[in-house]
């Protein structure tokens, strides 16, 4: 195994885990708030990608394609990932107002029986209205790959973890910097005593909700622009990784949850590398259809030794963003 091929997986790991980080922003948003996990939050990652499809094709329609092209793909890119993370913010706000804002004060396990059935809900609205063929998301930018000393980055990629960036450095500018910001810090510090002193607590739920929802809706779109098959059940997986990710990062925990999700991405990839020096060295044959049995074997292995996360705080009430 050579420093090439340990770096070409570590370029492809920053990419997964932009995708985990992203969707694991709006699990730990909305817990550090809340104190509840949003288990539709992954489908709410399907429905964004939709979207994307839908708001990228009806642009190529309106400013034609190849040589009669209005716009340059990139900017009908952009324009696709901000439509589509406002439109699917709304998403986020609806399934707060209707699923989640009546069962505020029950138990958590029935809100998290709701999150699960709204997920449900939206995957067989998903197969009702556009059937269960796989879609293919439109090419919107040619792929151009580079030689990097033996390493092959394409443009897509490094544009993946590019906006990912942007959009993580975005939210923590916007919570650090924003009188919202500040009501969403303080109302994750003290969830009980903050409403009493007039900060909004259903405007703060459904801005977070539609925030972490806008957020995975650019996962969706950015994933879907590297493996553009859409289906959907394609958010049942990265919702559960994403989650994981959540929680490894530390529950209410921002910077957590994105340092988790670079972490999961990396794991997951390098797991296949260590399958196969285990094997040569060993002389076994272990598949890498175990790689996430492996992987989250570690995860489980951390969390041993760190149980409230990497930057959670053992039952304590202040989980701040």
């Amino acid at each position: 195994m050579t420093i090439t091929f340990l770096l070409q997986n570590l370029v492809n790991a920053l990419q997964w885990g932009s995708f985990y980080a992203l969707i694991a922003l709006g699990y730990s948003m909305v817990y550090s708030i809340l104190m509840l996990f949003n288990f539709a939050h992954g489908d709410i990652f399907m429905v964004g990608a939709y979207i994307g499809l839908g708001v990228a094709m009806s642009l190529l329609a309106l400013v034609g394609t190849g040589a009669t092209a209005i716009l340059p793909g990139w900017v009908i890119l952009t324009l696709t990932i901000l439509i589509s993370m406002f439109l699917t913010s709304f998403v986020g706000v609806f399934v707060e107002r209707v699923g989640y804002r009546p069962l505020r004060n029950a138990p958590r396990a029935s809100a998290a029986i709701t999150g699960l059935m709204i997920g449900i809900i939206l995957e067989t609205g998903n197969l009702i209205f556009l059937g269960a063929e796989r879609l293919k998301f439109p090419q919107l930018i040619q792929s151009e790959t580079y030689n990097l000393g033996g390493v092959f980055v394409t443009n897509k990629k490094i544009m993946i973890v590019l906006i990912s960036l942007g959009l993580m450095l975005a939210l923590h500018q916007f919570v650090m910097r924003t009188k919202w910001g500040m009501a969403m810090r303080a109302m994750a510090y003290d969830f009980a005593v903050v409403p009493l002193v007039g900060v909004p607590l259903n405007t703060i739920a459904a801005m977070t909700f539609g925030i972490g929802s806008a957020l995975a809706a650019a996962a969706g779109i950015l994933f879907s622009l590297a493996y553009p098959v859409l289906d959907p059940y394609m958010g049942v997986t990265f919702g559960w990784k994403a989650f994981v990710a959540a929680i490894l990062g530390g529950r209410g925990s921002i910077m957590g949850a994105c340092i988790a999700g670079f972490m999961l991405g990396f794991i997951e990839i390098m797991v296949v590398p260590l399958i196969m020096v285990i094997n040569k060295v060993f002389a076994m044959n272990i598949g890498s259809n175990l790689r996430d049995l492996i992987a989250y074997s570690i995860i489980l292995i951390i969390l041993v030794y760190r149980p409230h996360g990497l930057f959670g705080e053992s039952y304590s009430a202040k989980l701040r963003l």
